[in-house]
């Protein structure tokens, strides 16, 4: 007599056991990585933070030489009067019309930067900008607040809280 013996089918796939195990490994890999990338993400925001403040802050200064030393919106509370002095023409008087039918300007095209860590392109008008405390919620009308301007002196700061890499509170750089 022949004896035959069946094959047991092969079960393809993994066990519970294998599935297991890759999630915990996946799961340190995870927790030790993602700190990382946040920690580098913040060093871009910071980066471009930097970057903004130091285009603003040199349109801001050429605008003043081409404006026999007045700062854009000097004697102005109203945001959208420093707005238009960077974004459209004007002539040396301050007074500004479309792009192109002033002799000077524009200096920034299309619109201010969006703060890198609020998104918000807004301007809130100071007399004090080191003396202002960031407020992250401001509104410019509808527009989140970016930036702290003081139309006297020119000065320009973000307005958002926190601490930079290197220990320098992000509202000082």
């Amino acid at each position: 007599m022949i004896k035959t013996t069946r094959k047991q089918p092969r079960r393809a796939g993994f066990t519970l056991v294998e599935v297991l195990i890759v999630v915990v490994i996946l799961g340190i890999l995870a927790a030790t990585v993602l700190p990382q990338f946040t920690s580098s993400n913040d060093d871009a925001r910071e980066s471009v933070l930097v970057q903004d403040l130091q285009t603003l802050r040199s349109q801001i200064q050429l605008y003043k030489f081409q404006h026999e030393g007045k700062f854009p919106a000097d004697g102005s509370t109203d945001p959208n009067v420093f707005r238009d002095s960077l974004l459209l023409s004007s002539d040396k008087d301050g007074t500004t019309g479309a792009v192109g039918t002033k002799p000077l300007g524009p200096y920034l095209i299309g619109s201010l930067p969006p703060n890198p860590f609020t998104g918000g392109r807004g301007v809130m008008i100071v007399t004090d900008v080191a003396g202002t405390t960031p407020d992250e919620t401001a509104k410019d009308g509808t527009e989140t607040v970016g930036w702290i301007y003081n139309p006297a002196t020119g000065q320009i700061k973000g307005n958002n809280a926190g601490t930079a890499a290197n220990g320098t509170s992000l509202d000082a750089l």
